[in-house]
């Protein structure tokens, strides 16, 4: 049988390691179930998660090398995360340590909306060009004569 990426298999856990465990799989093959890929949450230690000779069910998620790397999460149902209501409070610290109902952040009077600022003109956008291009410029000559004067003063002189 030729094991794809996808199968789902039935087998028996052969031994464990901090680092994952080993799965008995059909016709003489072992794959490894990373300690990763045990649970959908945090493993610390996969002895909590699986024992030796526990049947177990999972998913071949590569094949590389003749190695067989498996996964037990994925055939669970991710979990769901609370969706816990809104507080009446934002969600960081004020300044001075304090939090804030929001109805009274609402309640604050708004600032007045900024003023888009006016088209440049062709003139302006022709001088701020021009600006760069003479800083990018200097630069470029600062570190070129710097370089020189470094072999210049790095040359022998016989």
């Amino acid at each position: 049988m030729e094991l794809t990426v996808g199968s789902i298999l039935e087998g028996k856990v052969k031994s464990i390691t901090n680092f994952g465990a080993f799965v008995s799989l059909p016709e003489n093959r072992t794959g490894m179930v990373h300690i990763s890929e045990v649970a959908n949450a945090y493993v610390s230690d996969i002895r909590q998660h699986l024992t030796e000779g526990q049947d177990v069910k999972v998913v071949v998620i590569g094949t590389e090398g003749g190695k067989i790397n498996l996964s037990i999460k994925r055939l669970e149902p991710k979990p769901q995360r609370e969706s816990q209501p809104r507080s009446n409070f934002r969600s960081g610290p004020r300044p001075g340590g304090s939090f804030q109902p929001r109805e009274q952040a609402q309640s604050r009077p708004q600032r007045a909306p900024v003023q888009p600022a006016a088209p440049k003109t062709a003139d302006q956008i022709f001088e701020e060009k021009l600006k760069a291009f003479m800083t990018e410029s200097d630069s470029k000559l600062s570190s070129i004569k710097a370089y020189s004067d470094h072999k210049t003063k790095n040359r022998r002189r016989g």
